[in-house]
């Protein structure tokens, strides 16, 4: 009688078993003759049973019901997300399958297959300003192509649309860090630049310009930052290097020469500074910075030989005084063509005509210093 029995739970088993797999064979009949609700039905049935919840070919069938209902008129509603439903079961019937096993090798082409599906479902979402379930479609095409910058990016872009910058962050950085071929897309860099800029979190933010700047050494927005750091920080000699490299990939950036101008005189180096003026003014000959910083030059120059001038002995004025005289001389009238060219540029600047007034005391011209004069009494109204 026990024999009887145990051969009894044996026969129970077999015919639990068999009903099971029976279920995975009907979903596979239903799912071709396009009976989806009906497919459902039995492979979720078949699934959660402990005699094929661990079934590679289960999972692998799931896989396909819900892949078919992906933008199925009839059937597609039966699945909040159809798509991440047959991606999970597809993952879960490789996992199940040995190494290069059927079911292993069709769920992975089967998966990668639906890569198009994540990021058309992605877009619409996006456009229906959905933007949760956009970063969901998005994330899930970063997982089915981990090469294709795409996904990553609609999903930065996604996030940033609900002002989730965490979360754009987030993707952003999966991009930088994704194995993907090539240099990784710019916006990435610059919108990470950015949220940490907006953080005051500088130490990072000039760590990710560096990243950029080695992924993309000769592009200008990335240098010309670079650059601003460096002089807000008052790394002047690091600062001028990096202006000397931001001119070649820019040599008609006017506003560089300027500034390389302007560090070479904070540094002393009046003729480096000169030069790099000049060189401003072959690019833009009515520049009002350079020509007026070229005037301030000259100026200085004569103003600093007066100063030695008035601190000379009677004796030694008389015995070089006519010399030094001249070359003061000469320096006011070095400067004041590019004063005068600074006051074209700009007519309304006060200290060009301040300036220029005292320049034309110096070189005699009386008449045009009074006319200068008047001009800063009239803006001063």
């Amino acid at each position: 009688m026990k024999k009887l029995m145990l051969t009894a739970v044996a026969a129970l088993g077999m015919q639990l078993a068999f009903a099971q797999n029976s279920a995975v064979t009907n979903a596979a009949v239903h799912l071709k003759n396009g009976t989806l609700d009906k497919a459902k039905t039995e492979i979720d049935k078949a699934v959660v049973h402990e005699k094929t919840a661990n079934s590679a070919k289960a999972w692998s069938v799931r896989g396909d019901v819900y892949a078919t209902m992906i933008d199925n008129p009839i059937f597609g509603k039966l699945s909040d997300n159809p798509i991440k439903e047959a991606v999970e079961s597809y993952n879960k019937a490789i996992s199940l399958d040995k190494p290069g096993g059927q079911f292993a090798t069709q769920a992975t082409e089967k998966k990668q297959a639906l890569y198009g599906n994540a990021i058309n479902a992605g877009a619409k979402a996006f456009e229906a300003k959905s933007f949760d379930e956009a970063i969901t479609a998005f994330s899930l095409a970063q997982e089915l192509a981990p090469t294709d910058t795409t996904g990553y990016l609609y999903a930065a872009f996604s996030a940033e649309g609900k002002q989730d910058f965490a979360t754009a962050a987030t993707h952003y950085n999966k991009l930088l860090q994704a194995n993907i071929p090539g240099n990784k897309p710019m916006i990435a860099y610059q919108r990470l630049y950015h949220f940490a800029k907006e953080a005051k979190d500088n130490a990072k933010a000039q760590e990710i310009l560096s990243q950029a700047i080695a992924a993309y050494p000769n592009n200008k927005e990335f240098m010309l930052e670079d650059l601003n750091n460096a002089v807000a920080s008052g790394k002047g000699p690091e600062a001028i290097a990096k202006l000397e490299k931001a001119i070649e990939a820019d040599p008609n950036n006017v506003n560089l020469y300027n500034v390389l101008g302007s560090l070479h005189d904070q540094a002393g180096k009046r003729d480096l500074a000169r030069q790099s003026y000049e060189r401003a003014l072959k690019v833009e000959a009515n520049n009002f910075d350079a020509n007026f910083n070229l005037g301030v030059i000259h100026y200085n120059s004569a103003a600093e030989l007066s100063r030695k001038f008035n601190a000379m002995s009677s004796a030694a004025q008389k015995s070089s005084g006519a010399k030094m005289t001249a070359d003061i001389k000469k320096h006011f009238n070095n400067a004041l063509p590019y004063f005068e060219a600074a006051h074209r540029a700009n007519p309304q600047d006060a200290s060009t005509i301040e300036t220029l007034a005292k320049v034309y005391i110096q070189v005699g011209r009386t008449k045009d210093a009074e006319a200068m004069n008047k001009k800063a009494d009239a803006l001063n109204k």
